[in-house]
């Protein structure tokens, strides 16, 4: 398995062009306005942009005009994307409240996660007009149009559509990073999943399955364990008895690996369930309470608790998310990736899909359409 630890350091033209996941520090990261999916003669016509204008939350989302961006971003050349498909994404929720660690200020873009077509790009990007790509952003990829380096657009294989693209990059770059980087994984190991039918579990089931690991996905309702088990789950247990479930399933030995982004009261028997030397990843709290850990429970069987800021890490190295791709790509490629899609909205109701995100009524990754 390979390890991506490219220089650390940081260029005027990455700031503003990464996404922070669940949990990841709120670094000053630029804003990218962004432009049309169909063309224009110049780069002065408005464009829609799906903005937070104040921190009401989803309800108080609105789709404006705004200007196109160039592709003299003001870091320097940009690639110029015309949008198709936008993901929702945890962040976006918590962007639209003012709660998130990073808070650009009023009015601006959402957009996480998104797919399109590159319109421009400049010399050197290895990318080229019409090329099919996906994108990542702390915010401004809700838009027609988007501007930004090339270090956070990808390509996409033939065989994914747009709304597959547009539900690739936070999710299975945020796993990819947990699993090899943070956690380790060998082949063989089991991995426990928390939250698994949501877009990081899910994303977490087939990455893990991809480097040959088995998968326990862990859920709270049978309508979540179909999610989990489309996505390729080897098991699926209820959140219910979870931990005497996991013990039953590896007969008493634990498993090698928690992957945990709902955080709250599971903490405890999360890190019984672990088998010696297991690893516990932090990746977020969409459950609201941040839990406090007994560190003496470290001690009983040798476990450690990491923390997974895919954000904060790959902000400081240019090139580490691109390499991150092309480590996920053959399993694009193989169909091992394939993001489950859950509900589809029109742009108009972009408010409403982070609605119904908060409500916790999504089953997979949301995507909004922009054609």
């Amino acid at each position: 398995m390979s390890r991506a630890r490219p220089a650390r350091r940081r260029s005027e033209a990455y700031r503003g062009c990464l996404l922070s996941d669940d949990n990841a520090a709120g670094r000053d990261v630029g804003r990218r306005e962004a432009a049309p999916f169909h063309r224009r003669t110049t780069n002065l016509d408005p464009m829609r942009a799906v903005q937070v204008t104040r921190t009401d939350g989803p309800s108080a989302v609105s789709i404006e005009e705004v200007p196109e961006p160039t592709a003299d971003g003001p870091f320097g050349p940009q690639v110029l994307v015309d949008v198709h498909a936008v993901g929702i994404s945890f962040p976006d929720l918590l962007l639209s409240k003012g709660e998130y660690q990073l808070k650009p200020d009023l009015p601006f873009t959402l957009g996480v996660d998104f797919a399109g077509v590159v319109r421009s790009a400049p010399e050197g990007a290895g990318l080229s007009e019409g090329d099919r790509v996906a994108a990542v952003l702390g915010h401004g990829g809700a838009s027609d149009v988007v501007g930004m380096g090339p270090d956070s657009v990808f390509p996409v294989p033939d065989g994914l559509s747009f709304e597959q693209g547009a539900a690739i990059p936070m999710n299975y770059l945020t796993a990819h990073f947990a699993l090899a980087e943070r956690g380790d994984l060998k082949k063989g190991e089991t991995v426990l999943v928390h939250g698994a039918a949501g877009g990081v579990g899910t994303a977490t089931i087939q990455v893990a399955k991809g480097y040959g690991a088995r998968t326990i996905a862990v859920v709270s309702t049978d309508e979540k364990a179909e999610v989990a088990k489309k996505a390729g789950a080897d098991e699926v247990v209820l959140i219910e008895g979870f931990r005497d479930a996991v013990r039953e399933l590896t007969d008493g030995e634990g498993v090698d690996i928690v992957m945990d982004v709902v955080g709250g009261d599971l903490i405890t028997d999360s890190l019984r369930s672990l088998g010696t030397q297991g690893r516990l990843l932090v990746v977020g709290f969409t459950a609201g309470a941040i839990p406090a850990i007994k560190v003496n429970r470290l001690l009983l069987n040798n476990v450690d608790v990491r923390g997974v800021g895919w954000g904060a890490y790959a902000m400081v190295r240019p090139g580490y998310m691109r390499q991150q791709w092309e480590e996920l790509l053959p399993m694009m490629e193989s169909g091992v990736i394939d993001p489950p899609i859950g509900s589809i909205y029109p742009i108009e109701e972009f408010g409403q899909a982070l609605q119904d995100m908060e409500d916790r009524k999504t089953l997979g990754k949301s995507v909004v359409t922009l054609r």
